[in-house]
């Protein structure tokens, strides 16, 4: 009998920066693949173990089916044996639609919708309600025992707000769009003449003063001293055609005119907005609210009549993940004997669903949230735990940073779902940099020994055991605790706001409470706190919109409803650093973003050979200009369409990949063209063109901010977040930031322990240079390292929204009301954290 292979053989990968990586992954286990940022990690895991079984599962498909199917090109590898079907969980799952909630993207939502179908009680067509009973899951019509009309129960789908219940008025998406007339006049001490309706002047409606006189409104008065009646005109008046007078350049005319409102003049735009920028220019003066036929729940007025005791489905959608685990064992309670065992199959249901999700750390999530706002860390959860409840088995499944925005309180329950998928007789492939759950791993690939063209090999391998005795690995001394934690010098408690502060004071907003916070100026700020406490709500949704308005007081930005106080002394500049992706296409490069392709470009136009053939800068774009390769018209890469198969990219095979067409090539400057320089990294350009002012500085900034090896060719939107994090950063590093925040959204995600010390440095740099630098971080080295940490909680949703614990890593520590702080604890050296 022939046993099972027990790993899966990789032969020869050369994906991105792999040099013919030879390694063997054991099948069934849980395996970790670390290293630093860059290294080629995730070309191991994604690049070959993903894209050769997702694709090989494809190819045995029929070929009818394969064209219908979007499929993976064949990996550079000389061999992959034994590769499962895989799945793969990403890093940054995509943002989902208007429609979707938690609710109905965990699936919950499912089994509720068939509860209150099932179990609910029902209203017959003269509004008596009707008992629970079991006819309706029989499907045997059934009278009302008040009035003896038919009871028809809606079935599942008539409670879907996607589809049968959604109200009439918002068509299920809770929310509606109503003009903001308080944007319609900005400036009420403006005439109507002077342009005070802003709408009229934006969308050319400016005659409309000269047809509102004709209703009797003054034109030639502020607004503000303008009678209700006249205000009510201006504002929202009839569509009534007047006769008027007007002069142009060209003479005087006289016209009949319809008059079109403020009101009018934005709701008739919105609908000719086809495009992002018009519906930006019109998006100014609308505002979202509650729609109030459906109270925002959705639901049509029939979808929201079942009741399960005192509860409809709109109030139990608007409950957190732990109040409906707590409720749902109540339900058969109410119901006749002959509906209990029906009723305990779909609370059962219910709960296996919701177990893993608890578990994550969603609980304090409500069913009705929308999932638009689900963070990153909170959607890949969400997948996470959807995975494990389909309870497949033979399948790879590859994890691309499943500790993204997990609290180290949480890892256990990822811990739990990684070893779920393992029960069912999965394999788990993962990559990641917590230090926490690589120690889980029974096995551990770990790539480098640097970043790009210095990474791309397998430098250790083994248990956590194996790697903490091997000279070459760069995790050991993390993975044993001999590295030391703290590696910047921090500021002392007693000179910590000796700087200045900014004080912010906010009224309640979401599930956060009203709060009262001061941020030491010129210090590194971390704001922590468990999934769901209210970092976001601090510090993206209040502090960065205050000081956004604090900064630019002429320019109409208004502080938002729910700040009460923002001081700021001397902050004229915000800056928000996240990790989205630079650019949407391979014409976006390093060096364009980077600031340096201008300025080489001139460089080259400057030399005496391209003096003598008339060449401009223009003519060295790779984009528009003269030399770019007409083939691939600068993309560096031609399409090749394969019938069934999936298009090939492949390097264009006149300027192989360069982007020029060889004349370029003849142009050089100390021995090198302008391709030439494109194909080296920022190290290697720092020597050959550094001489050139502006592109020696910037390439330093990107050698300083650990992003040295990344081609100046390269396309931005492949950077990982990290990487495109850094990347936004390099112009800031050396210009006085006394008057600048900066906010980092978990800027550790992607990072191991290295890479973030060389994050360290960057931030430690800003606020040298006066920057006050405030982070939303998980990561207990970033943390530790701060000067100051506010700390929310205690912990998510209603149970969270609080300022828990502030000041330095060592007194939120200390503090035993912090979730964070008793991880910190034991991060720092202190007593081992109490699970």
């Amino acid at each position: 009998m022939t046993s099972s292979p027990d790993r899966i053989s990789v032969r020869g990968a050369r994906v991105h920066n792999l040099k013919a990586v030879d390694v063997d992954i054991p099948l069934r286990e849980l395996v970790a693949i670390a290293g630093v940022s860059g290294s080629g990690k995730s070309s191991l895991a994604l690049g070959v173990l993903y894209a050769e079984g997702s694709r090989r599962y494809v190819e045995a498909l029929s070929t009818y089916t394969r064209r219908r199917m979007a499929h993976a090109p064949r990996a550079a590898v000389d061999s992959v044996e034994h590769v499962p079907a895989a799945l793969a969980l990403r890093q940054r799952p995509g943002v989902p639609g208007v429609r979707s909630t938690f609710g109905t993207s965990t699936e919950l939502l499912n089994v509720l919708r068939l509860m209150f179908s099932r179990l609910a009680s029902h209203v017959c067509p003269n509004g008596h309600r009707v008992p629970p009973t079991i006819d309706v899951a029989a499907e045997v019509p059934f009278a009302c025992p008040e009035c003896g009309e038919q009871v028809q129960a809606p079935g599942a789908e008539q409670l879907a707000f996607n589809s049968e219940g959604a109200c009439p008025v918002c068509t299920g998406t809770g929310v509606v769009r109503d003009v903001d007339d308080a944007s319609l006049v900005p400036d009420e001490s403006k005439t109507l003449d002077e342009g005070a309706v802003l709408p009229w002047q934006m969308f050319n409606f400016k005659v409309q003063p000269t047809i509102v006189r004709e209703f009797g409104v003054r034109t030639d008065v502020p607004f503000r001293d303008l009678a209700d009646w006249e205000k009510e005109i201006v504002l929202d008046g009839p569509e009534e055609k007047k006769h008027i007078v007007f002069a142009t350049k060209n003479g005087v005319h006289e016209l009949d005119f319809t008059f079109r409102n403020a009101r009018l003049t934005v709701t008739e735009e919105l609908k000719r907005a086809t495009d992002e920028k018009r519906l930006k220019r019109v998006a100014r003066f609308l505002r979202e609210g509650t729609c109030r036929a459906c109270g925002g729940t959705r639901l049509s007025e029939r979808a929201r009549l079942p009741r399960i005791g005192d509860l409809g489905l709109a109030d139990v959608t608007a409950m957190t993940l732990d109040d409906v685990v707590a409720w749902a064992p109540s339900v058969t309670a109410t119901l006749p004997a002959e509906m209990r065992e029906m009723a305990d199959a779909l609370v059962e249901t219910l709960q296996h669903m919701a177990l893993r999700l608890v578990e994550l750390g969603l609980g304090y999530l409500t069913l009705d949230r929308a999932g638009s706002t689900l963070s990153t860390g909170e959607r890949q959860r969400v997948q996470l735990a959807r995975a494990v409840r389909n309870r497949t088995t033979g399948v790879l499944y590859v994890l691309d940073e499943p500790s993204i925005g997990l609290h180290p309180s949480n890892v256990e329950g990822l811990l739990g779902v990684m070893h779920d998928l393992l029960a069912d007789g999965n394999s788990v492939v993962f990559v990641d940099h917590d230090v926490q759950i690589l120690r889980e791993a029974s096995w551990l690939v770990e790539i480098g020994p640097g970043s790009g063209t210095d990474g791309g090999r397998v430098i250790a391998q083994g248990t956590a055991a194996d790697l903490a005795g091997d000279p070459g690995s760069l995790l050991s001394g993390f993975l044993t605790g001999a590295e030391p934690v703290v590696v910047r010098e921090r500021a002392e408690e007693a000179a910590m706001f000796d700087g200045g502060r900014i004080h912010l004071a906010t009224d309640a907003l979401h599930t956060v409470h009203p709060l009262e916070v001061d941020l030491p100026r010129g210090r590194l700020v971390a704001v922590t706190g468990v999934s769901g406490s209210g970092k976001t709500t601090l510090v993206l949704e209040s502090l960065v919109p205050a000081l956004g308005a604090h900064a630019d007081p002429d320019g109409g930005t208004r502080l938002p409803a729910h700040v009460r106080a923002l001081d700021a002394p001397g902050i004229r500049r915000v800056h928000t650093v996240d990790a989205t992706p630079i650019g949407i296409n391979v014409r976006s490069t390093v060096a364009t973003y980077s600031g340096v392709f201008d300025d080489l470009r001139k460089a080259y136009a400057a030399t005496e050979e391209a003096q003598r053939r008339g060449l401009s800068a223009s003519d060295f774009s790779y984009n528009t200009g003269s030399l770019a390769c007409p083939r691939c018209q600068g993309t560096g890469q031609v399409s090749l369409d394969v019938q069934f198969l999936p298009d090939v990219d492949i390097a264009c095979p006149d300027c192989g990949g360069s982007r020029y067409a060889p004349q370029a090539s003849e142009i050089r400057r100390n021995g090198l063209s302008l391709p030439d320089i494109l194909a080296l990294t920022a190290h290697e350009a720092l020597d050959a063109v550094g001489d050139v002012p502006r592109v020696g500085r910037r390439l330093r900034a990107l050698v300083d901010l650990g992003l040295g090896y990344l081609t100046l060719g390269e396309d931005t939107p492949a950077l990982s977040g990290g990487e495109a994090q850094r990347l936004k950063l390099a112009t800031e590093l050396h210009r006085d930031q006394s008057d600048a925040v900066f906010v980092l959204d978990e800027p550790s995600v992607g990072l191991h322990p290295l890479d973030v010390r060389t994050l360290l440095r960057v931030l430690e740099r800003l606020t040298d240079r006066g920057a006050t630098v405030v982070v939303i971080e998980h990561d207990l080295d970033l943390i530790a390292n701060a000067d100051y940490v506010i700390d929310m909680g205690p912990g998510g949703g209603e149970a969270g929204g609080r300022i828990i614990a502030v000041g330095t890593p060592e007194a939120v520590a200390r503090d035993e009301r912090s979730a964070t702080g008793r991880f910190l604890l034991e991060h720092l050296g202190g007593e081992r954290v109490t699970r």
